[in-house]
């Protein structure tokens, strides 16, 4: 009986083990509280361009990846490009910014 116990301890153990372990990170994947976190980052990088004069969130579409921020879209000149990346730098949490954004 001690075995039988023994065995199901162990095998508890190393599925509770795999399972923490398979919410950890990978270079392609979020981790949950990595994804929450960039959520959080994207939230703030659409905000602050909401409420900087002369940029429309609807030109931009704003993609986070462990804190690494992506603008793309469609603007209508390279100063506006160009204000768009300078607010997402701004915002805490980014890491770095992409720009992937096309002028019309």
């Amino acid at each position: 009986m001690k075995k039988i116990a023994a065995s199901l301890y162990t095998i508890l153990l190393a599925v509770s083990l795999l399972s923490v372990v398979g919410c950890g990170s990978t270079s392609k994947q979020e981790g949950a509280g990595e994804y929450i976190d960039d959520a959080v980052i994207t939230t703030k990088v659409k905000a602050a361009i909401i409420h900087e004069p002369g940029l429309k969130i609807a030109e931009f579409n704003v993609q986070t990846f462990k804190g690494e921020v992506l603008l793309s879209g469609y603007v209508k000149s390279l100063g506006v490009e160009n204000k768009a990346v300078e607010v997402a730098r701004k915002v805490e949490g980014v890491k770095s910014v992409k720009n992937d954004i096309r002028i019309k």
